[in-house]
């Protein structure tokens, strides 16, 4: 069975990645890390620096993972900048910016990133979901986006991880997938 390093300490993104890689016989091993995230218009190079920043600190081949959000309603709006965004607002503020938009869709782009020091990896896969019109759930007040957003199906993450169900389950892990399938032939 082939390894990988996984720097994250987020349990959620950890049971994914576990959980979609076992197919491909690759076990994740998650590691720590505390790297600098670049600010960046295109999602997938901070996704891409960010994997190779994670690689100077732990100088072994290593994976990483993102999300991105896209609001058409708002010129594409948080795109790469959902991080710092996503800890400034609460999900009222979420609610109030969308109140007079009449399109409530939004996109999450689910990246991965590998690097070995000499190969740089990236996959993507990309989800629609909905703005609702009233928080739902509870979550840690750091993910107060997940409480006004259903993404795959209709409950709010935060009330599918209140029922104890991964938040992206199921065929939306396609970037994982899409890395299993790249790195079990490699």
């Amino acid at each position: 069975m082939k390894q990988i390093l996984f720097a994250t300490g987020n349990a959620r993104k950890i049971a994914e990645a576990s959980d979609t890689l076992k197919a491909y016989n690759i076990t994740v091993v998650p590691i720590k890390l505390t790297i600098d995230e670049i600010q960046h218009t295109d999602p997938a190079e901070i996704t891409k620096a960010k994997a190779r920043a994670a690689y100077a600190a732990a100088g072994k081949p290593i994976v990483v993972s993102d999300t991105s959000w896209e609001i058409p309603a708002l010129g594409g709006f948080p795109g790469g900048y959902m991080k710092d965004i996503g800890a400034w607002f609460v999900a009222e503020d979420w609610l109030a910016l969308m109140a007079r938009h009449s399109d409530k869709t939004i996109y999450c782009h689910e990246h991965v990133a590998y690097y070995d020091g000499h190969e740089l990896q990236h996959f993507v896969s990309s989800y629609k979901g909905t703005f609702i019109d009233e928080a739902r759930g509870r979550v840690d007040p750091d993910e107060s986006f997940e409480r006004v957003v259903t993404l795959y199906g209709g409950q709010t993450m935060a009330e599918q991880l209140a029922a104890g169900l991964v938040a992206s389950a199921g065929e939306s892990l396609d970037h994982w997938k899409q890395f299993g399938e790249w790195y079990r032939d490699k």
